[in-house]
């Protein structure tokens, strides 16, 4: 019965120890300690105020909370920075032509593109620049403003982020 134990306790350690090289957010063993996400400011043609800054807190949340990795202001070992460089809002599908001849939008599209740059200074094999963009249809009768436009940035940003995660560190 000893030797059930101890062969229960060995085999326990093993496992966890590989606990170690991957986790459930895909991020293998990271050779860096710190990050840094610097402002990325809004260069679309459309400017909507704010979402510069709840971009920039989106993508720090997103990293502190799906790594052990500390947020720097300066010298971090990994950095992110970049622009917003698209913000559009666009109808999908039109409606039927109204009494006075109008049309309207059934359906639109909100899309944000952001441009990346992504730097490892421990390993610059991982280093890019690249496009991440999503989208959020709402319906044609609702205004792009309140909790229509905030939930469509919330969702967008989301999704922004988990690609950039996914692209820097999780290596899917």
């Amino acid at each position: 019965m000893k030797k059930i134990y101890s062969l229960f306790a060995f085999l326990s350690l093993f496992l966890l120890s590989g606990c170690n090289v991957y986790n459930f957010t895909g991020t293998g063993p990271i050779d860096a300690k710190t990050f840094q996400v610097n402002f990325f400011q809004n260069n679309a043609d459309l400017i909507e105020p704010g979402i510069d800054r709840q971009f920039t807190l989106a993508l720090q949340d997103l990293i502190m909370n799906q790594t052990n990795l500390n947020l720097v202001s300066n010298s971090g070992d990994l950095v992110y920075e970049g622009e917003i460089v698209d913000y559009r809002i666009s109808p999908m599908t039109a409606t039927a032509v109204a009494a006075d001849g109008s049309v309207g939008a059934a359906q639109n599209r909100l899309t944000i593109r952001v441009n990346v740059r992504f730097t490892n200074k421990k390993n610059e094999k991982d280093d890019f620049e690249k496009q991440f963009e999503f989208y959020n249809d709402f319906a044609g009768t609702d205004l792009p403003t309140g909790t229509v436009l905030n939930n469509a940035i919330q969702t967008i940003f989301e999704r922004i982020t988990q690609d950039i995660f996914n692209e820097s560190l999780a290596k899917w």
